[in-house]
């Protein structure tokens, strides 16, 4: 097959010696400035990334507002005792009986009054039903004996006048008068009878109310000591199947700390002393309080006077039984707690020395600062700061190799 080598020489494309490449010319400065922003940016992020595995892994506690008493104030004297409700009762029948309901569990609040049990009536109810028929009955002799009285009363009248008309004898008089004065004594018994048993009736509905327990004031529930079925008597039986308590409740509101102080102490100790209490549940928990009195005798075996502290606030967490140990202040004059600045706790482990300086690490923005502080005492392993950092602050914990001013930091995971 032949083709026209003139066709074919028309069809190709002339092209200049000087026209420029696509790919190069004016935009190669473009490309060249990408590349290098984008070495910089994986350059920063690998340093940051360096930096950061860099971090001193450090623990850290927040200050703490102090809770009461004034900034400084100097321990007299420490001593340990217990939460206890000065009101607390435990609940039981007047009489004894089989429990039949039950309606109270543990932690359940209750209010003065309030049905807890109830014991079996099968003996009692009939002999009220009784009784309550038997004042029906003496009422309706009491209105009998009151209507044959009107009517002897009205002979006695007719019996009278004929007697002036002289045609009764008076024998008949004197009948009449002694059915009428009859009637009457009757009617006196027997409104004494029905007296009587308003009396009794009054006795049995006492009997139906004795087999309910009621509660004796506002209070929680703080032991179920008894379930539906089992005998409970107000004394202690002989053997071991009869409950002498159903549940015991205590006022919360009443709570208050006692301790007990070494006799030879007793004399650092007076009526309304600031003091500071800490459940032994809540170590970090400085309680504000007061002394309420010195209870006035003392335990010569264990040489010992009991001293009863209030609480300044009472808290939900503050729960009977529970072990405290108790700070007493010192008194200081009322102008010098109203101008004492705020303070705050912090564990002694936080604060550091310096050439008689103190100090703390500060953690912000993931970095530490030096703080200079400065204290006022230090009491169960806390040191109070009153000057130099505030309360919600975060400090490093306790010291750590390598922690310098702007030092980066990471919060260890507790």
């Amino acid at each position: 097959m032949s083709f026209d080598q003139n066709a074919l020489e028309s069809l190709r494309i002339e092209r200049a010696p000087d026209a420029p490449e696509p790919s190069g010319g004016e935009s190669s400065p473009i490309y060249k400035w990408l590349i290098a922003i984008v070495l910089l940016l994986a350059i920063a992020a690998a340093a940051y990334a360096l930096l950061r595995d860099r971090s001193i892994e450090v623990e850290t506690v927040t200050a703490v507002a102090t809770s009461g008493g004034a900034p400084g104030a100097t321990a007299v004297l420490n001593a340990s005792g217990y939460v206890v409700a000065r009101r607390q009762a435990t609940v039981s029948a007047k009489v004894t009986g089989k429990i039949a309901e039950l309606h109270i569990e543990e932690g359940m609040e209750v209010k003065e009054g309030q049905l807890l049990a109830r014991l079996d009536d099968t003996t009692v109810k009939p002999l009220y039903e009784l009784a309550l028929r038997q004042l029906e009955a003496a009422r309706k002799e009491l209105q009998e004996i009151e209507v044959r009285l009107a009517e002897a009363e009205r002979n006695l009248r007719r019996t009278s006048q004929l007697r002036e008309d002289k045609l009764v004898s008076e024998a008949q008089l004197d009948q009449a008068q002694s059915e009428v004065a009859a009637l009457r004594a009757r009617l006196e018994a027997s409104r004494s009878q029905v007296k009587v048993a308003q009396g009794t009736v009054r006795v049995r509905e006492q009997d139906l109310d004795d087999l309910r327990v009621r509660a004796p004031f506002d209070g929680v529930i703080v032991s179920k000591d008894a379930q539906p079925g089992e005998i409970v008597s107000p004394m202690s039986a002989g053997g071991g199947f009869t409950r002498t308590g159903i549940a015991t409740i205590v006022d919360m509101d009443s709570r208050e700390i006692e301790v007990d102080v070494n006799e030879a102490f007793i004399n650092r100790v007076r009526p309304n002393q600031r003091t500071e209490a800490v459940l032994d549940a809540y170590p970090d928990w400085v309680i504000p309080s007061h002394v309420i009195n010195v209870v006035p005798t003392a335990d010569r075996q264990k040489a010992t006077v009991r001293v009863r502290i209030a609480f300044d606030e009472l808290d939900p967490r503050i729960l009977p039984q529970m072990g405290v140990k108790v700070t007493f202040l010192e008194d200081r004059p009322a102008e010098a707690t109203a101008s004492a600045r705020p303070s705050v706790r912090v564990p002694a482990s936080a604060v550091f020395e310096d050439g008689g300086t103190s100090y703390v690490w500060r953690v912000r923005d993931e970095s530490v600062e030096r703080v200079a502080v400065r204290t006022a005492g230090r009491r169960d392993n806390q040191i109070e700061i009153i000057a130099g950092i505030n309360a919600g602050d975060v400090i490093v914990a306790r010291q750590v190799e390598g922690l310098a001013e702007g030092a980066p930091v990471k919060i260890a995971k507790r």
